[in-house]
């Protein structure tokens, strides 16, 4: 029986096969698991095939995280109220980067990359038609996209330090607010206040807070981007 040329081999494997199959690995086992090695074995072809759909490793990485982020802009919009599209847009990103922290890794570490682009443009879309002008907008946008990457990446952060410490979320807080209570009051004063609500606090609901101000912020300015009052 005649074998498969390498031509064949590679129509039969797709690009977005390979995302799907990248998107697994690093949801298993993080961007340090994610290899063409890796790769190539759940695919069950050589890594010459891959490289012929992917230039490299941070290609691979980009492709995939371009997948989840265009599923979470797709899933998130329902035709509400620019300041509704933004709230549910942004707390769609904030999850699926706590679900996979790689996510907020990739796309900190990829300023300008398509999945940013297709954030910056949905933001942008529901900041306009909130009636911003034009002169302000990008400047708005700008702040808004590096709070949601930014807040996003860094919870995603700290939810994976205490994955790899085996870290309850709710004890490892309560020894940080015990940290905290030790401090001196009269350098840290906000900082102690602080430390009864520390276990507790929701992380989720600190980051809508934040959007909450934005859009407050973006409200009090008229159509030609004055401040009202």
């Amino acid at each position: 029986m005649r074998k498969p040329d390498g031509k064949r081999r590679q129509d039969s494997l797709t690009r977005e096969r390979v995302v799907e199959a990248s998107i697994a690995i690093l949801d298993e086992d993080g961007e340090k698991g994610l290899t063409f090695q890796a790769l190539a074995k759940r695919l069950k072809t050589g890594a010459g095939a891959i490289y012929w759909h992917v230039e490299n490793k941070s290609d691979l990485t980009i492709a995939a995280c371009d997948a989840i982020v265009a599923g979470v802009i797709a899933a998130s919009a329902a035709g509400r109220s620019p300041d509704d599209e933004i709230r549910a847009l942004s707390l769609a990103l904030f999850d699926a980067m706590d679900a996979r922290p790689w996510l907020g890794s990739a796309l900190t570490q990829a300023p300008g990359s398509m999945p940013t682009l297709r954030i910056l443009d949905h933001l942008g879309r529901h900041v306009r038609a909130l009636g911003v002008a034009q002169q302000d907008q990008w400047t708005i946008v700008a702040a808004l996209l590096s709070y949601v990457l930014g807040i996003g990446a860094q919870n995603a952060a700290n939810a994976e330090m205490a994955r790899m410490h085996q870290l309850e979320r709710t004890t490892f807080l309560a020894e940080m607010a015990g940290q905290w209570a030790a401090l001196d009051p009269a350098e840290f004063p906000f900082v102690q206040s602080m430390t009864p609500q520390m276990p507790e606090h929701d992380d989720r609901a600190d980051f809508l807070t934040g959007i909450d101000l934005f859009l407050e912020g973006i409200a009090a300015r008229d159509r030609h981007g004055e401040p009202r009052g």
